[in-house]
């Protein structure tokens, strides 16, 4: 899609359908605060892949050289977008107060144009309360309904609103615990799309490789560890392959970059995804090279897209003055879309 076209797609900021509804709702409960405003994130970086999960190489177990000068050149040649999200959490006596902001962005020219999503979720254990307010989200476990909003929200967003024929990077893992089966869902969609999803994995605590590499167990405390010592900054692991035993959809392909002497990331692509773009995926890595180089935090490396989708993310919820929203009798003036176009 040229860039014209996509002007006209992004630059805006979106509510959630029912998000003036559920405001309102809150607002006649006049909810109890009991403790300031929490930044989070919905990590599922650490989550532990199942023991019936097979590891495999497929490459050889030797570092690999990037190439950033091709990595700026695929970037020149191709729409690349970024996707990340952050929330924030009000606890109050009555249950949890969620705002949530997506925010994807595609590189254009020399701008990053943004498409925000912002939502906003009640939850209560409650029956009392969602009897008299059925706007609220009555549950047991607020973590894995936090979660599965989240995601279903995601799946849409990104769905109506990435660009044809682009490549993506979502911040977070493929796999992970119950948003496996949707993420998957998701990507399949956007492959049908034309869509190249890159996942990028910044903390983990993951041991898949350490545990199942002869001689590796006792000696890293992680793959992250064995990573950061097998790599020089400019460097990748070789490709692994990563399949679930019962459900064979749930495959994925990785390795670790280390881009500055820190830390290095786990870059993850479905298998399905692989295999459609096996003759370019040195390109794809390189590009990803590139990309945490061109953004250059070397405190908090990131691949540019995502980065400056966090910043969209952030700055939405800022806009939204969700405390007053929770308290006041309407949408403030700020929650329009003057700054992003109409």
């Amino acid at each position: 899609m040229k860039k014209e076209q996509s002007d006209k797609k992004l630059n805006k900021l979106i509510l959630h359908p029912h998000f003036e509804d559920k405001i309102k709702e809150i607002q006649k409960i006049n909810v109890t605060i009991t403790d300031p405003a929490k930044n989070s994130k919905f990590d599922f970086s650490g989550v532990r892949f199942p023991p019936s999960g097979k590891l495999s190489k497929l490459e050889d177990m030797n570092p690999v050289k990037l190439n950033a000068a091709n990595g700026l050149k695929i970037t020149k040649n191709n729409l690349i977008g970024g996707y990340d999200e952050s929330k924030l959490n009000y606890l109050s006596l009555e249950g949890i107060a969620s705002f949530t902001a997506h925010s994807l962005i595609v590189a254009g020219g020399e701008d990053y144009l943004p498409i925000n999503y912002l939502s906003f979720y009640f939850y209560t254990r409650s029956s009392e309360l969602k009897k008299s307010h059925p706007q609220l989200n009555l549950t047991e476990d607020i973590t894995a309904s936090t979660n599965y909003d989240y995601v279903m929200d995601r799946s849409e967003f990104v769905r109506n609103w990435v660009i044809d024929n682009s490549i993506l990077f979502v911040d977070g893992p493929l796999i992970g615990g119950n948003m496996t089966t949707y993420t998957i869902s998701l990507v399949e969609e956007l492959q049908r799309k034309g869509i190249i999803p890159i996942f990028v994995v910044k903390n983990s605590d993951s041991d898949l490789i350490v545990d199942n590499i002869e001689g590796f167990k006792n000696k890293y405390n992680s793959d992250l560890h064995w990573a950061y010592k097998f790599l020089k900054p400019g460097e990748r692991t070789n490709f692994f392959i990563y399949v679930d035993e019962y459900n064979k959809k749930n495959a994925k392909v990785f390795c670790y970059i280390k881009s500055f002497n820190m830390s290095p990331q786990r870059v993850e692509l479905y298998y399905e995804t692989y295999i459609n773009n096996k003759k370019i995926i040195n390109d794809l890595i390189d590009m990803t090279y590139y990309l945490f180089l061109a953004h250059g935090d070397k405190i908090n490396p990131q691949v540019r897209p995502v980065a400056i989708a966090e910043k969209y993310a952030r700055a939405v919820l800022q806009m939204s003055d969700s405390y007053k929203l929770i308290k006041s009798s309407g949408l403030i003036p700020t929650m329009n879309q003057q700054r992003f176009g109409d």
